[in-house]
């Protein structure tokens, strides 16, 4: 069986934000073939979108026996146990979990993009990526994640007290 491996994003500004996002972790990592295999601090970030509360956003890295296609069939399942409706473009959510990077693959299909196509923009992602995954090579770019997170603003991206 191949082992891959997949750098997700989790976001969530509804609800007990970190008690969603650890609880969601929680429930990835019980379903067979999805290992743990790094977590970031969290961070408190502003909204991109309408008017809304904070983010508390992080990164993981899993290593996995699924496809891209069943990681984020898992993933969209994940968000709706959790009680996110999709009503608006980047409108509030108690849970977002994104697939940024799955081993070096580029797939550009209508329901699954990777590596995620604003992800190079998003300092609310590469913070907390660049905390775990600092070498990993972005395959459109051709650049590290540290190298991405130096050309973006951080200036909202602040890490959370005790995280």
């Amino acid at each position: 069986m191949l082992v891959h491996k997949s750098a997700i994003s989790l976001g969530s500004n509804i609800g007990d934000s970190l008690t969603n996002l650890a609880a969601a972790i929680a429930e990835l990592v019980t379903i067979a073939g999805i290992e743990l295999i790094a977590q970031s601090s969290w961070y408190r970030t502003k909204a991109v979108g309408p008017p809304q509360p904070d983010y508390i956003n992080g990164c993981i890295i899993l290593q996995l026996t699924m496809t891209p296609q069943q990681l984020i069939e898992t993933l969209l399942a994940t968000e709706q146990k959790f009680g996110r409706v999709r009503q608006e473009r980047w409108g509030p959510r108690s849970l977002d979990l994104d697939i940024l990077l799955y081993d070096d693959l580029i797939i550009n299909a209508p329901n699954l993009q990777i590596p995620h196509p604003r992800m190079h923009e998003r300092a609310f992602v590469l913070v907390p990526l660049a905390e775990i995954a600092p070498d990993w090579l972005e395959p459109v770019s051709g650049l590290t994640v540290a190298e991405l997170v130096k050309k973006v603003d951080c200036s909202d991206v602040h890490l959370l007290k005790g995280s």
